[in-house]
């Protein structure tokens, strides 16, 4: 059996995020999602619009994930070694190196693979940050048409 591993803040669940998780997946069996903690996102990205739990929930309900687990703060690694995982899958768009990631799992005894997947589509809702731009944007506009309403 192959376990892949999938990790990410998954603030906003969008089209972007089944996608990635659905290409994960096909790399193996078994598909264990780490969700990061509130402040390993706000640390590393932003602050989370959902809380980590909820977030957790909403990713263990997708089609894609067999399971779905919130890291550890502090060492990124004890859930690699918890979890033992034969694939780590990135997305395009995280920012940490293969071949770190490699290392640092050889360091500690695990055979782990790290796999960057493509970039999909060139949508709109693709990313959490945009979604939020464009409620803003949407708020705006209908802020000013009830002022001249």
């Amino acid at each position: 059996m192959v376990r892949v591993m999938a990790t990410g803040v998954f603030d906003i669940l969008h089209p972007g995020h089944v996608m990635f998780l659905r290409e994960a997946k096909k790399m193996g069996d078994e598909l264990v999602v780490v969700v990061a903690r509130d402040s390993t996102a706000e640390r590393m990205k932003h602050r989370p619009i959902m809380h980590e739990e909820a977030r957790r929930f909403m990713v263990e309900s997708l089609k894609p994930v067999d399971m779905a687990v919130l890291g550890h703060e502090g060492d990124m690694y004890l859930i690699v070694e918890e979890l033992n995982p034969d694939i780590i899958v990135l997305g395009y768009d995280q920012k940490f190196s293969e071949e770190e990631i490699e290392t640092e799992c050889r360091k500690r005894g695990l055979k782990t693979r790290v796999v960057r997947l493509h970039r999909y589509g060139e949508g709109d809702i693709n990313g959490t940050r945009k979604i939020i731009y464009k409620i803003v944007d949407r708020m705006d506009e209908l802020y000013a048409k009830d002022r001249h309403s």
